[in-house]
């Protein structure tokens, strides 16, 4: 249960904040917003995520507020897409592979927690950036991480064991060759951060080499 608990705060934290993405894609791909290991991710694709955020925002009661603290929603999705295959690669390297029963399993046990679907939707809405249809994907990574860590032998509520992860997503992250539209800043393999911002997760995996470090906003 801590792994799980632990797993969700990482994935929440994903959720870094910088400028909507444009339209333009960088002169070496053009529309893409990044690519990795050889896979586009268009900027299409990042906006249509945003977009389904925003829409699933404005049907809330709760819609100016949670419009009004995301406004740098595409960034957002763009570094969770970017992580995603980054632990997409870690977890293949270790042996490790997440099936769909796991995914409803998680999902059912966020629900239950949560209060029932509709409060898990709102949740994940306000908490996370996560439109309900794109739920499934990140219950996907709060399986994929805590089993991760189990195949390296970690423990992710320890420091040692979240340095141990993060060695594996940067090694994972450099094999990937991950090349970000410099209008959108460049991937940091070590940091596993887009750009400068630094997502709060970052700092639970790196604290045992730097006590005290903040993340960015």
């Amino acid at each position: 249960m801590h792994r799980r608990r632990t797993a969700l705060s990482v994935s929440a934290a994903l959720l870094v904040a910088a400028p909507l993405l444009s339209a333009c894609g960088s002169q070496a791909h053009p529309g893409a917003a990044a690519v990795v290991g050889g896979d586009r991710i268009e900027v299409s694709t990042v906006q249509a995520q945003a977009a389904d955020v925003r829409s699933a925002q404005r049907s809330s009661p709760q819609a100016a507020q949670l419009v009004n603290r995301s406004g740098q929603l595409g960034r957002a999705k763009l570094h969770s897409l970017i992580f995603g295959q980054i632990l997409d690669r870690a977890a293949e390297d270790a042996g490790v592979s997440v099936s769909r029963k796991e995914i409803q399993e998680a999902r059912l046990a966020s629900a239950a927690r949560s209060g029932g679907e509709e409060q898990l939707k709102a949740m994940m809405l306000q908490q996370r950036w996560v439109a309900p249809d794109q739920i499934d994907g990140d219950m996907r990574r709060d399986v994929q991480l805590p089993k991760l860590a189990e195949a390296l032998g970690a423990d992710l509520g320890s420091p040692a064991g979240q340095q141990a992860v993060g060695e594996a997503l940067t090694k994972a992250s450099e094999a990937l060759h991950i090349d970000v539209n410099p209008r959108f800043g460049a991937w940091d393999d070590q940091k596993l951060q887009l750009g400068d911002y630094k997502a709060s997760w970052i700092t639970q995996l790196t604290k045992a080499e730097e006590p005290g470090t903040q993340a960015g906003a």
